[in-house]
């Protein structure tokens, strides 16, 4: 699918072959609070997760792509979750696994296809993400591709024994009615 395919990665559907790609990363503490996870996933929990990734975004509203650089090696994911086809409108969420791999287009490359996809093949209406106020690297990057901030929560998260303020970003598609 041409959508998914840019000019340093392209996106596809998770194989049984990332069960170890992901136990690593759904592992990492260090992810987190970025993912909301609060416990360590089993491999047998995500053999289960990866059997069911074929359903569809309408039935289980939501879709995780594996990030993959030119060569095939996967580099990180990029989720579309809270889909709503009623109100036309679907959070997006992305790592990029490796930080030596950050800073090199990756994350804008695959935040510009999967919003593409979502617009074209999806018919949405708006993508959002809710950003944390420190995370000022995603800020920069979501607004980079043209997310506008529309609103702050206050004290959101809990994390790390402090609560956390997070920005509210859209990008709204005007094509779309």
């Amino acid at each position: 699918m041409l959508t998914l395919k840019g000019e340093k990665l392209y996106l596809r559907a998770l194989e049984p072959e990332d069960l170890e790609f992901l136990h690593e990363l759904e592992n990492n503490e260090e992810f987190w609070e970025v993912s909301a996870t609060q416990a360590p996933f089993s491999k047998y929990i995500l053999k289960k997760y990866l059997e069911n990734s074929h359903l569809d975004i309408y039935e289980v509203k939501q879709l995780r792509l594996v990030i993959c650089n030119l060569d095939h090696r996967p580099i990180g994911l990029i989720d579309i979750f809270d889909f709503e086809p009623k109100d036309r409108r679907a959070a997006i969420g992305l790592l990029i696994a490796n930080p030596e791999e950050r800073q090199k287009g990756f994350g804008a490359e695959s935040l510009s296809l999967v919003c593409k996809y979502c617009f074209k093949h999806l018919g949405l209406h708006q993508v959002y993400a809710n950003i944390t106020a420190d995370n000022l690297r995603s800020l920069r990057l979501f607004e980079n591709i043209g997310f506008t901030k529309a609103g702050l929560k206050k004290e959101w998260t809990f994390v790390n024994g402090r609560f956390k303020d997070e920005y509210l970003y859209q990008l709204i598609n005007n094509n779309v009615h």
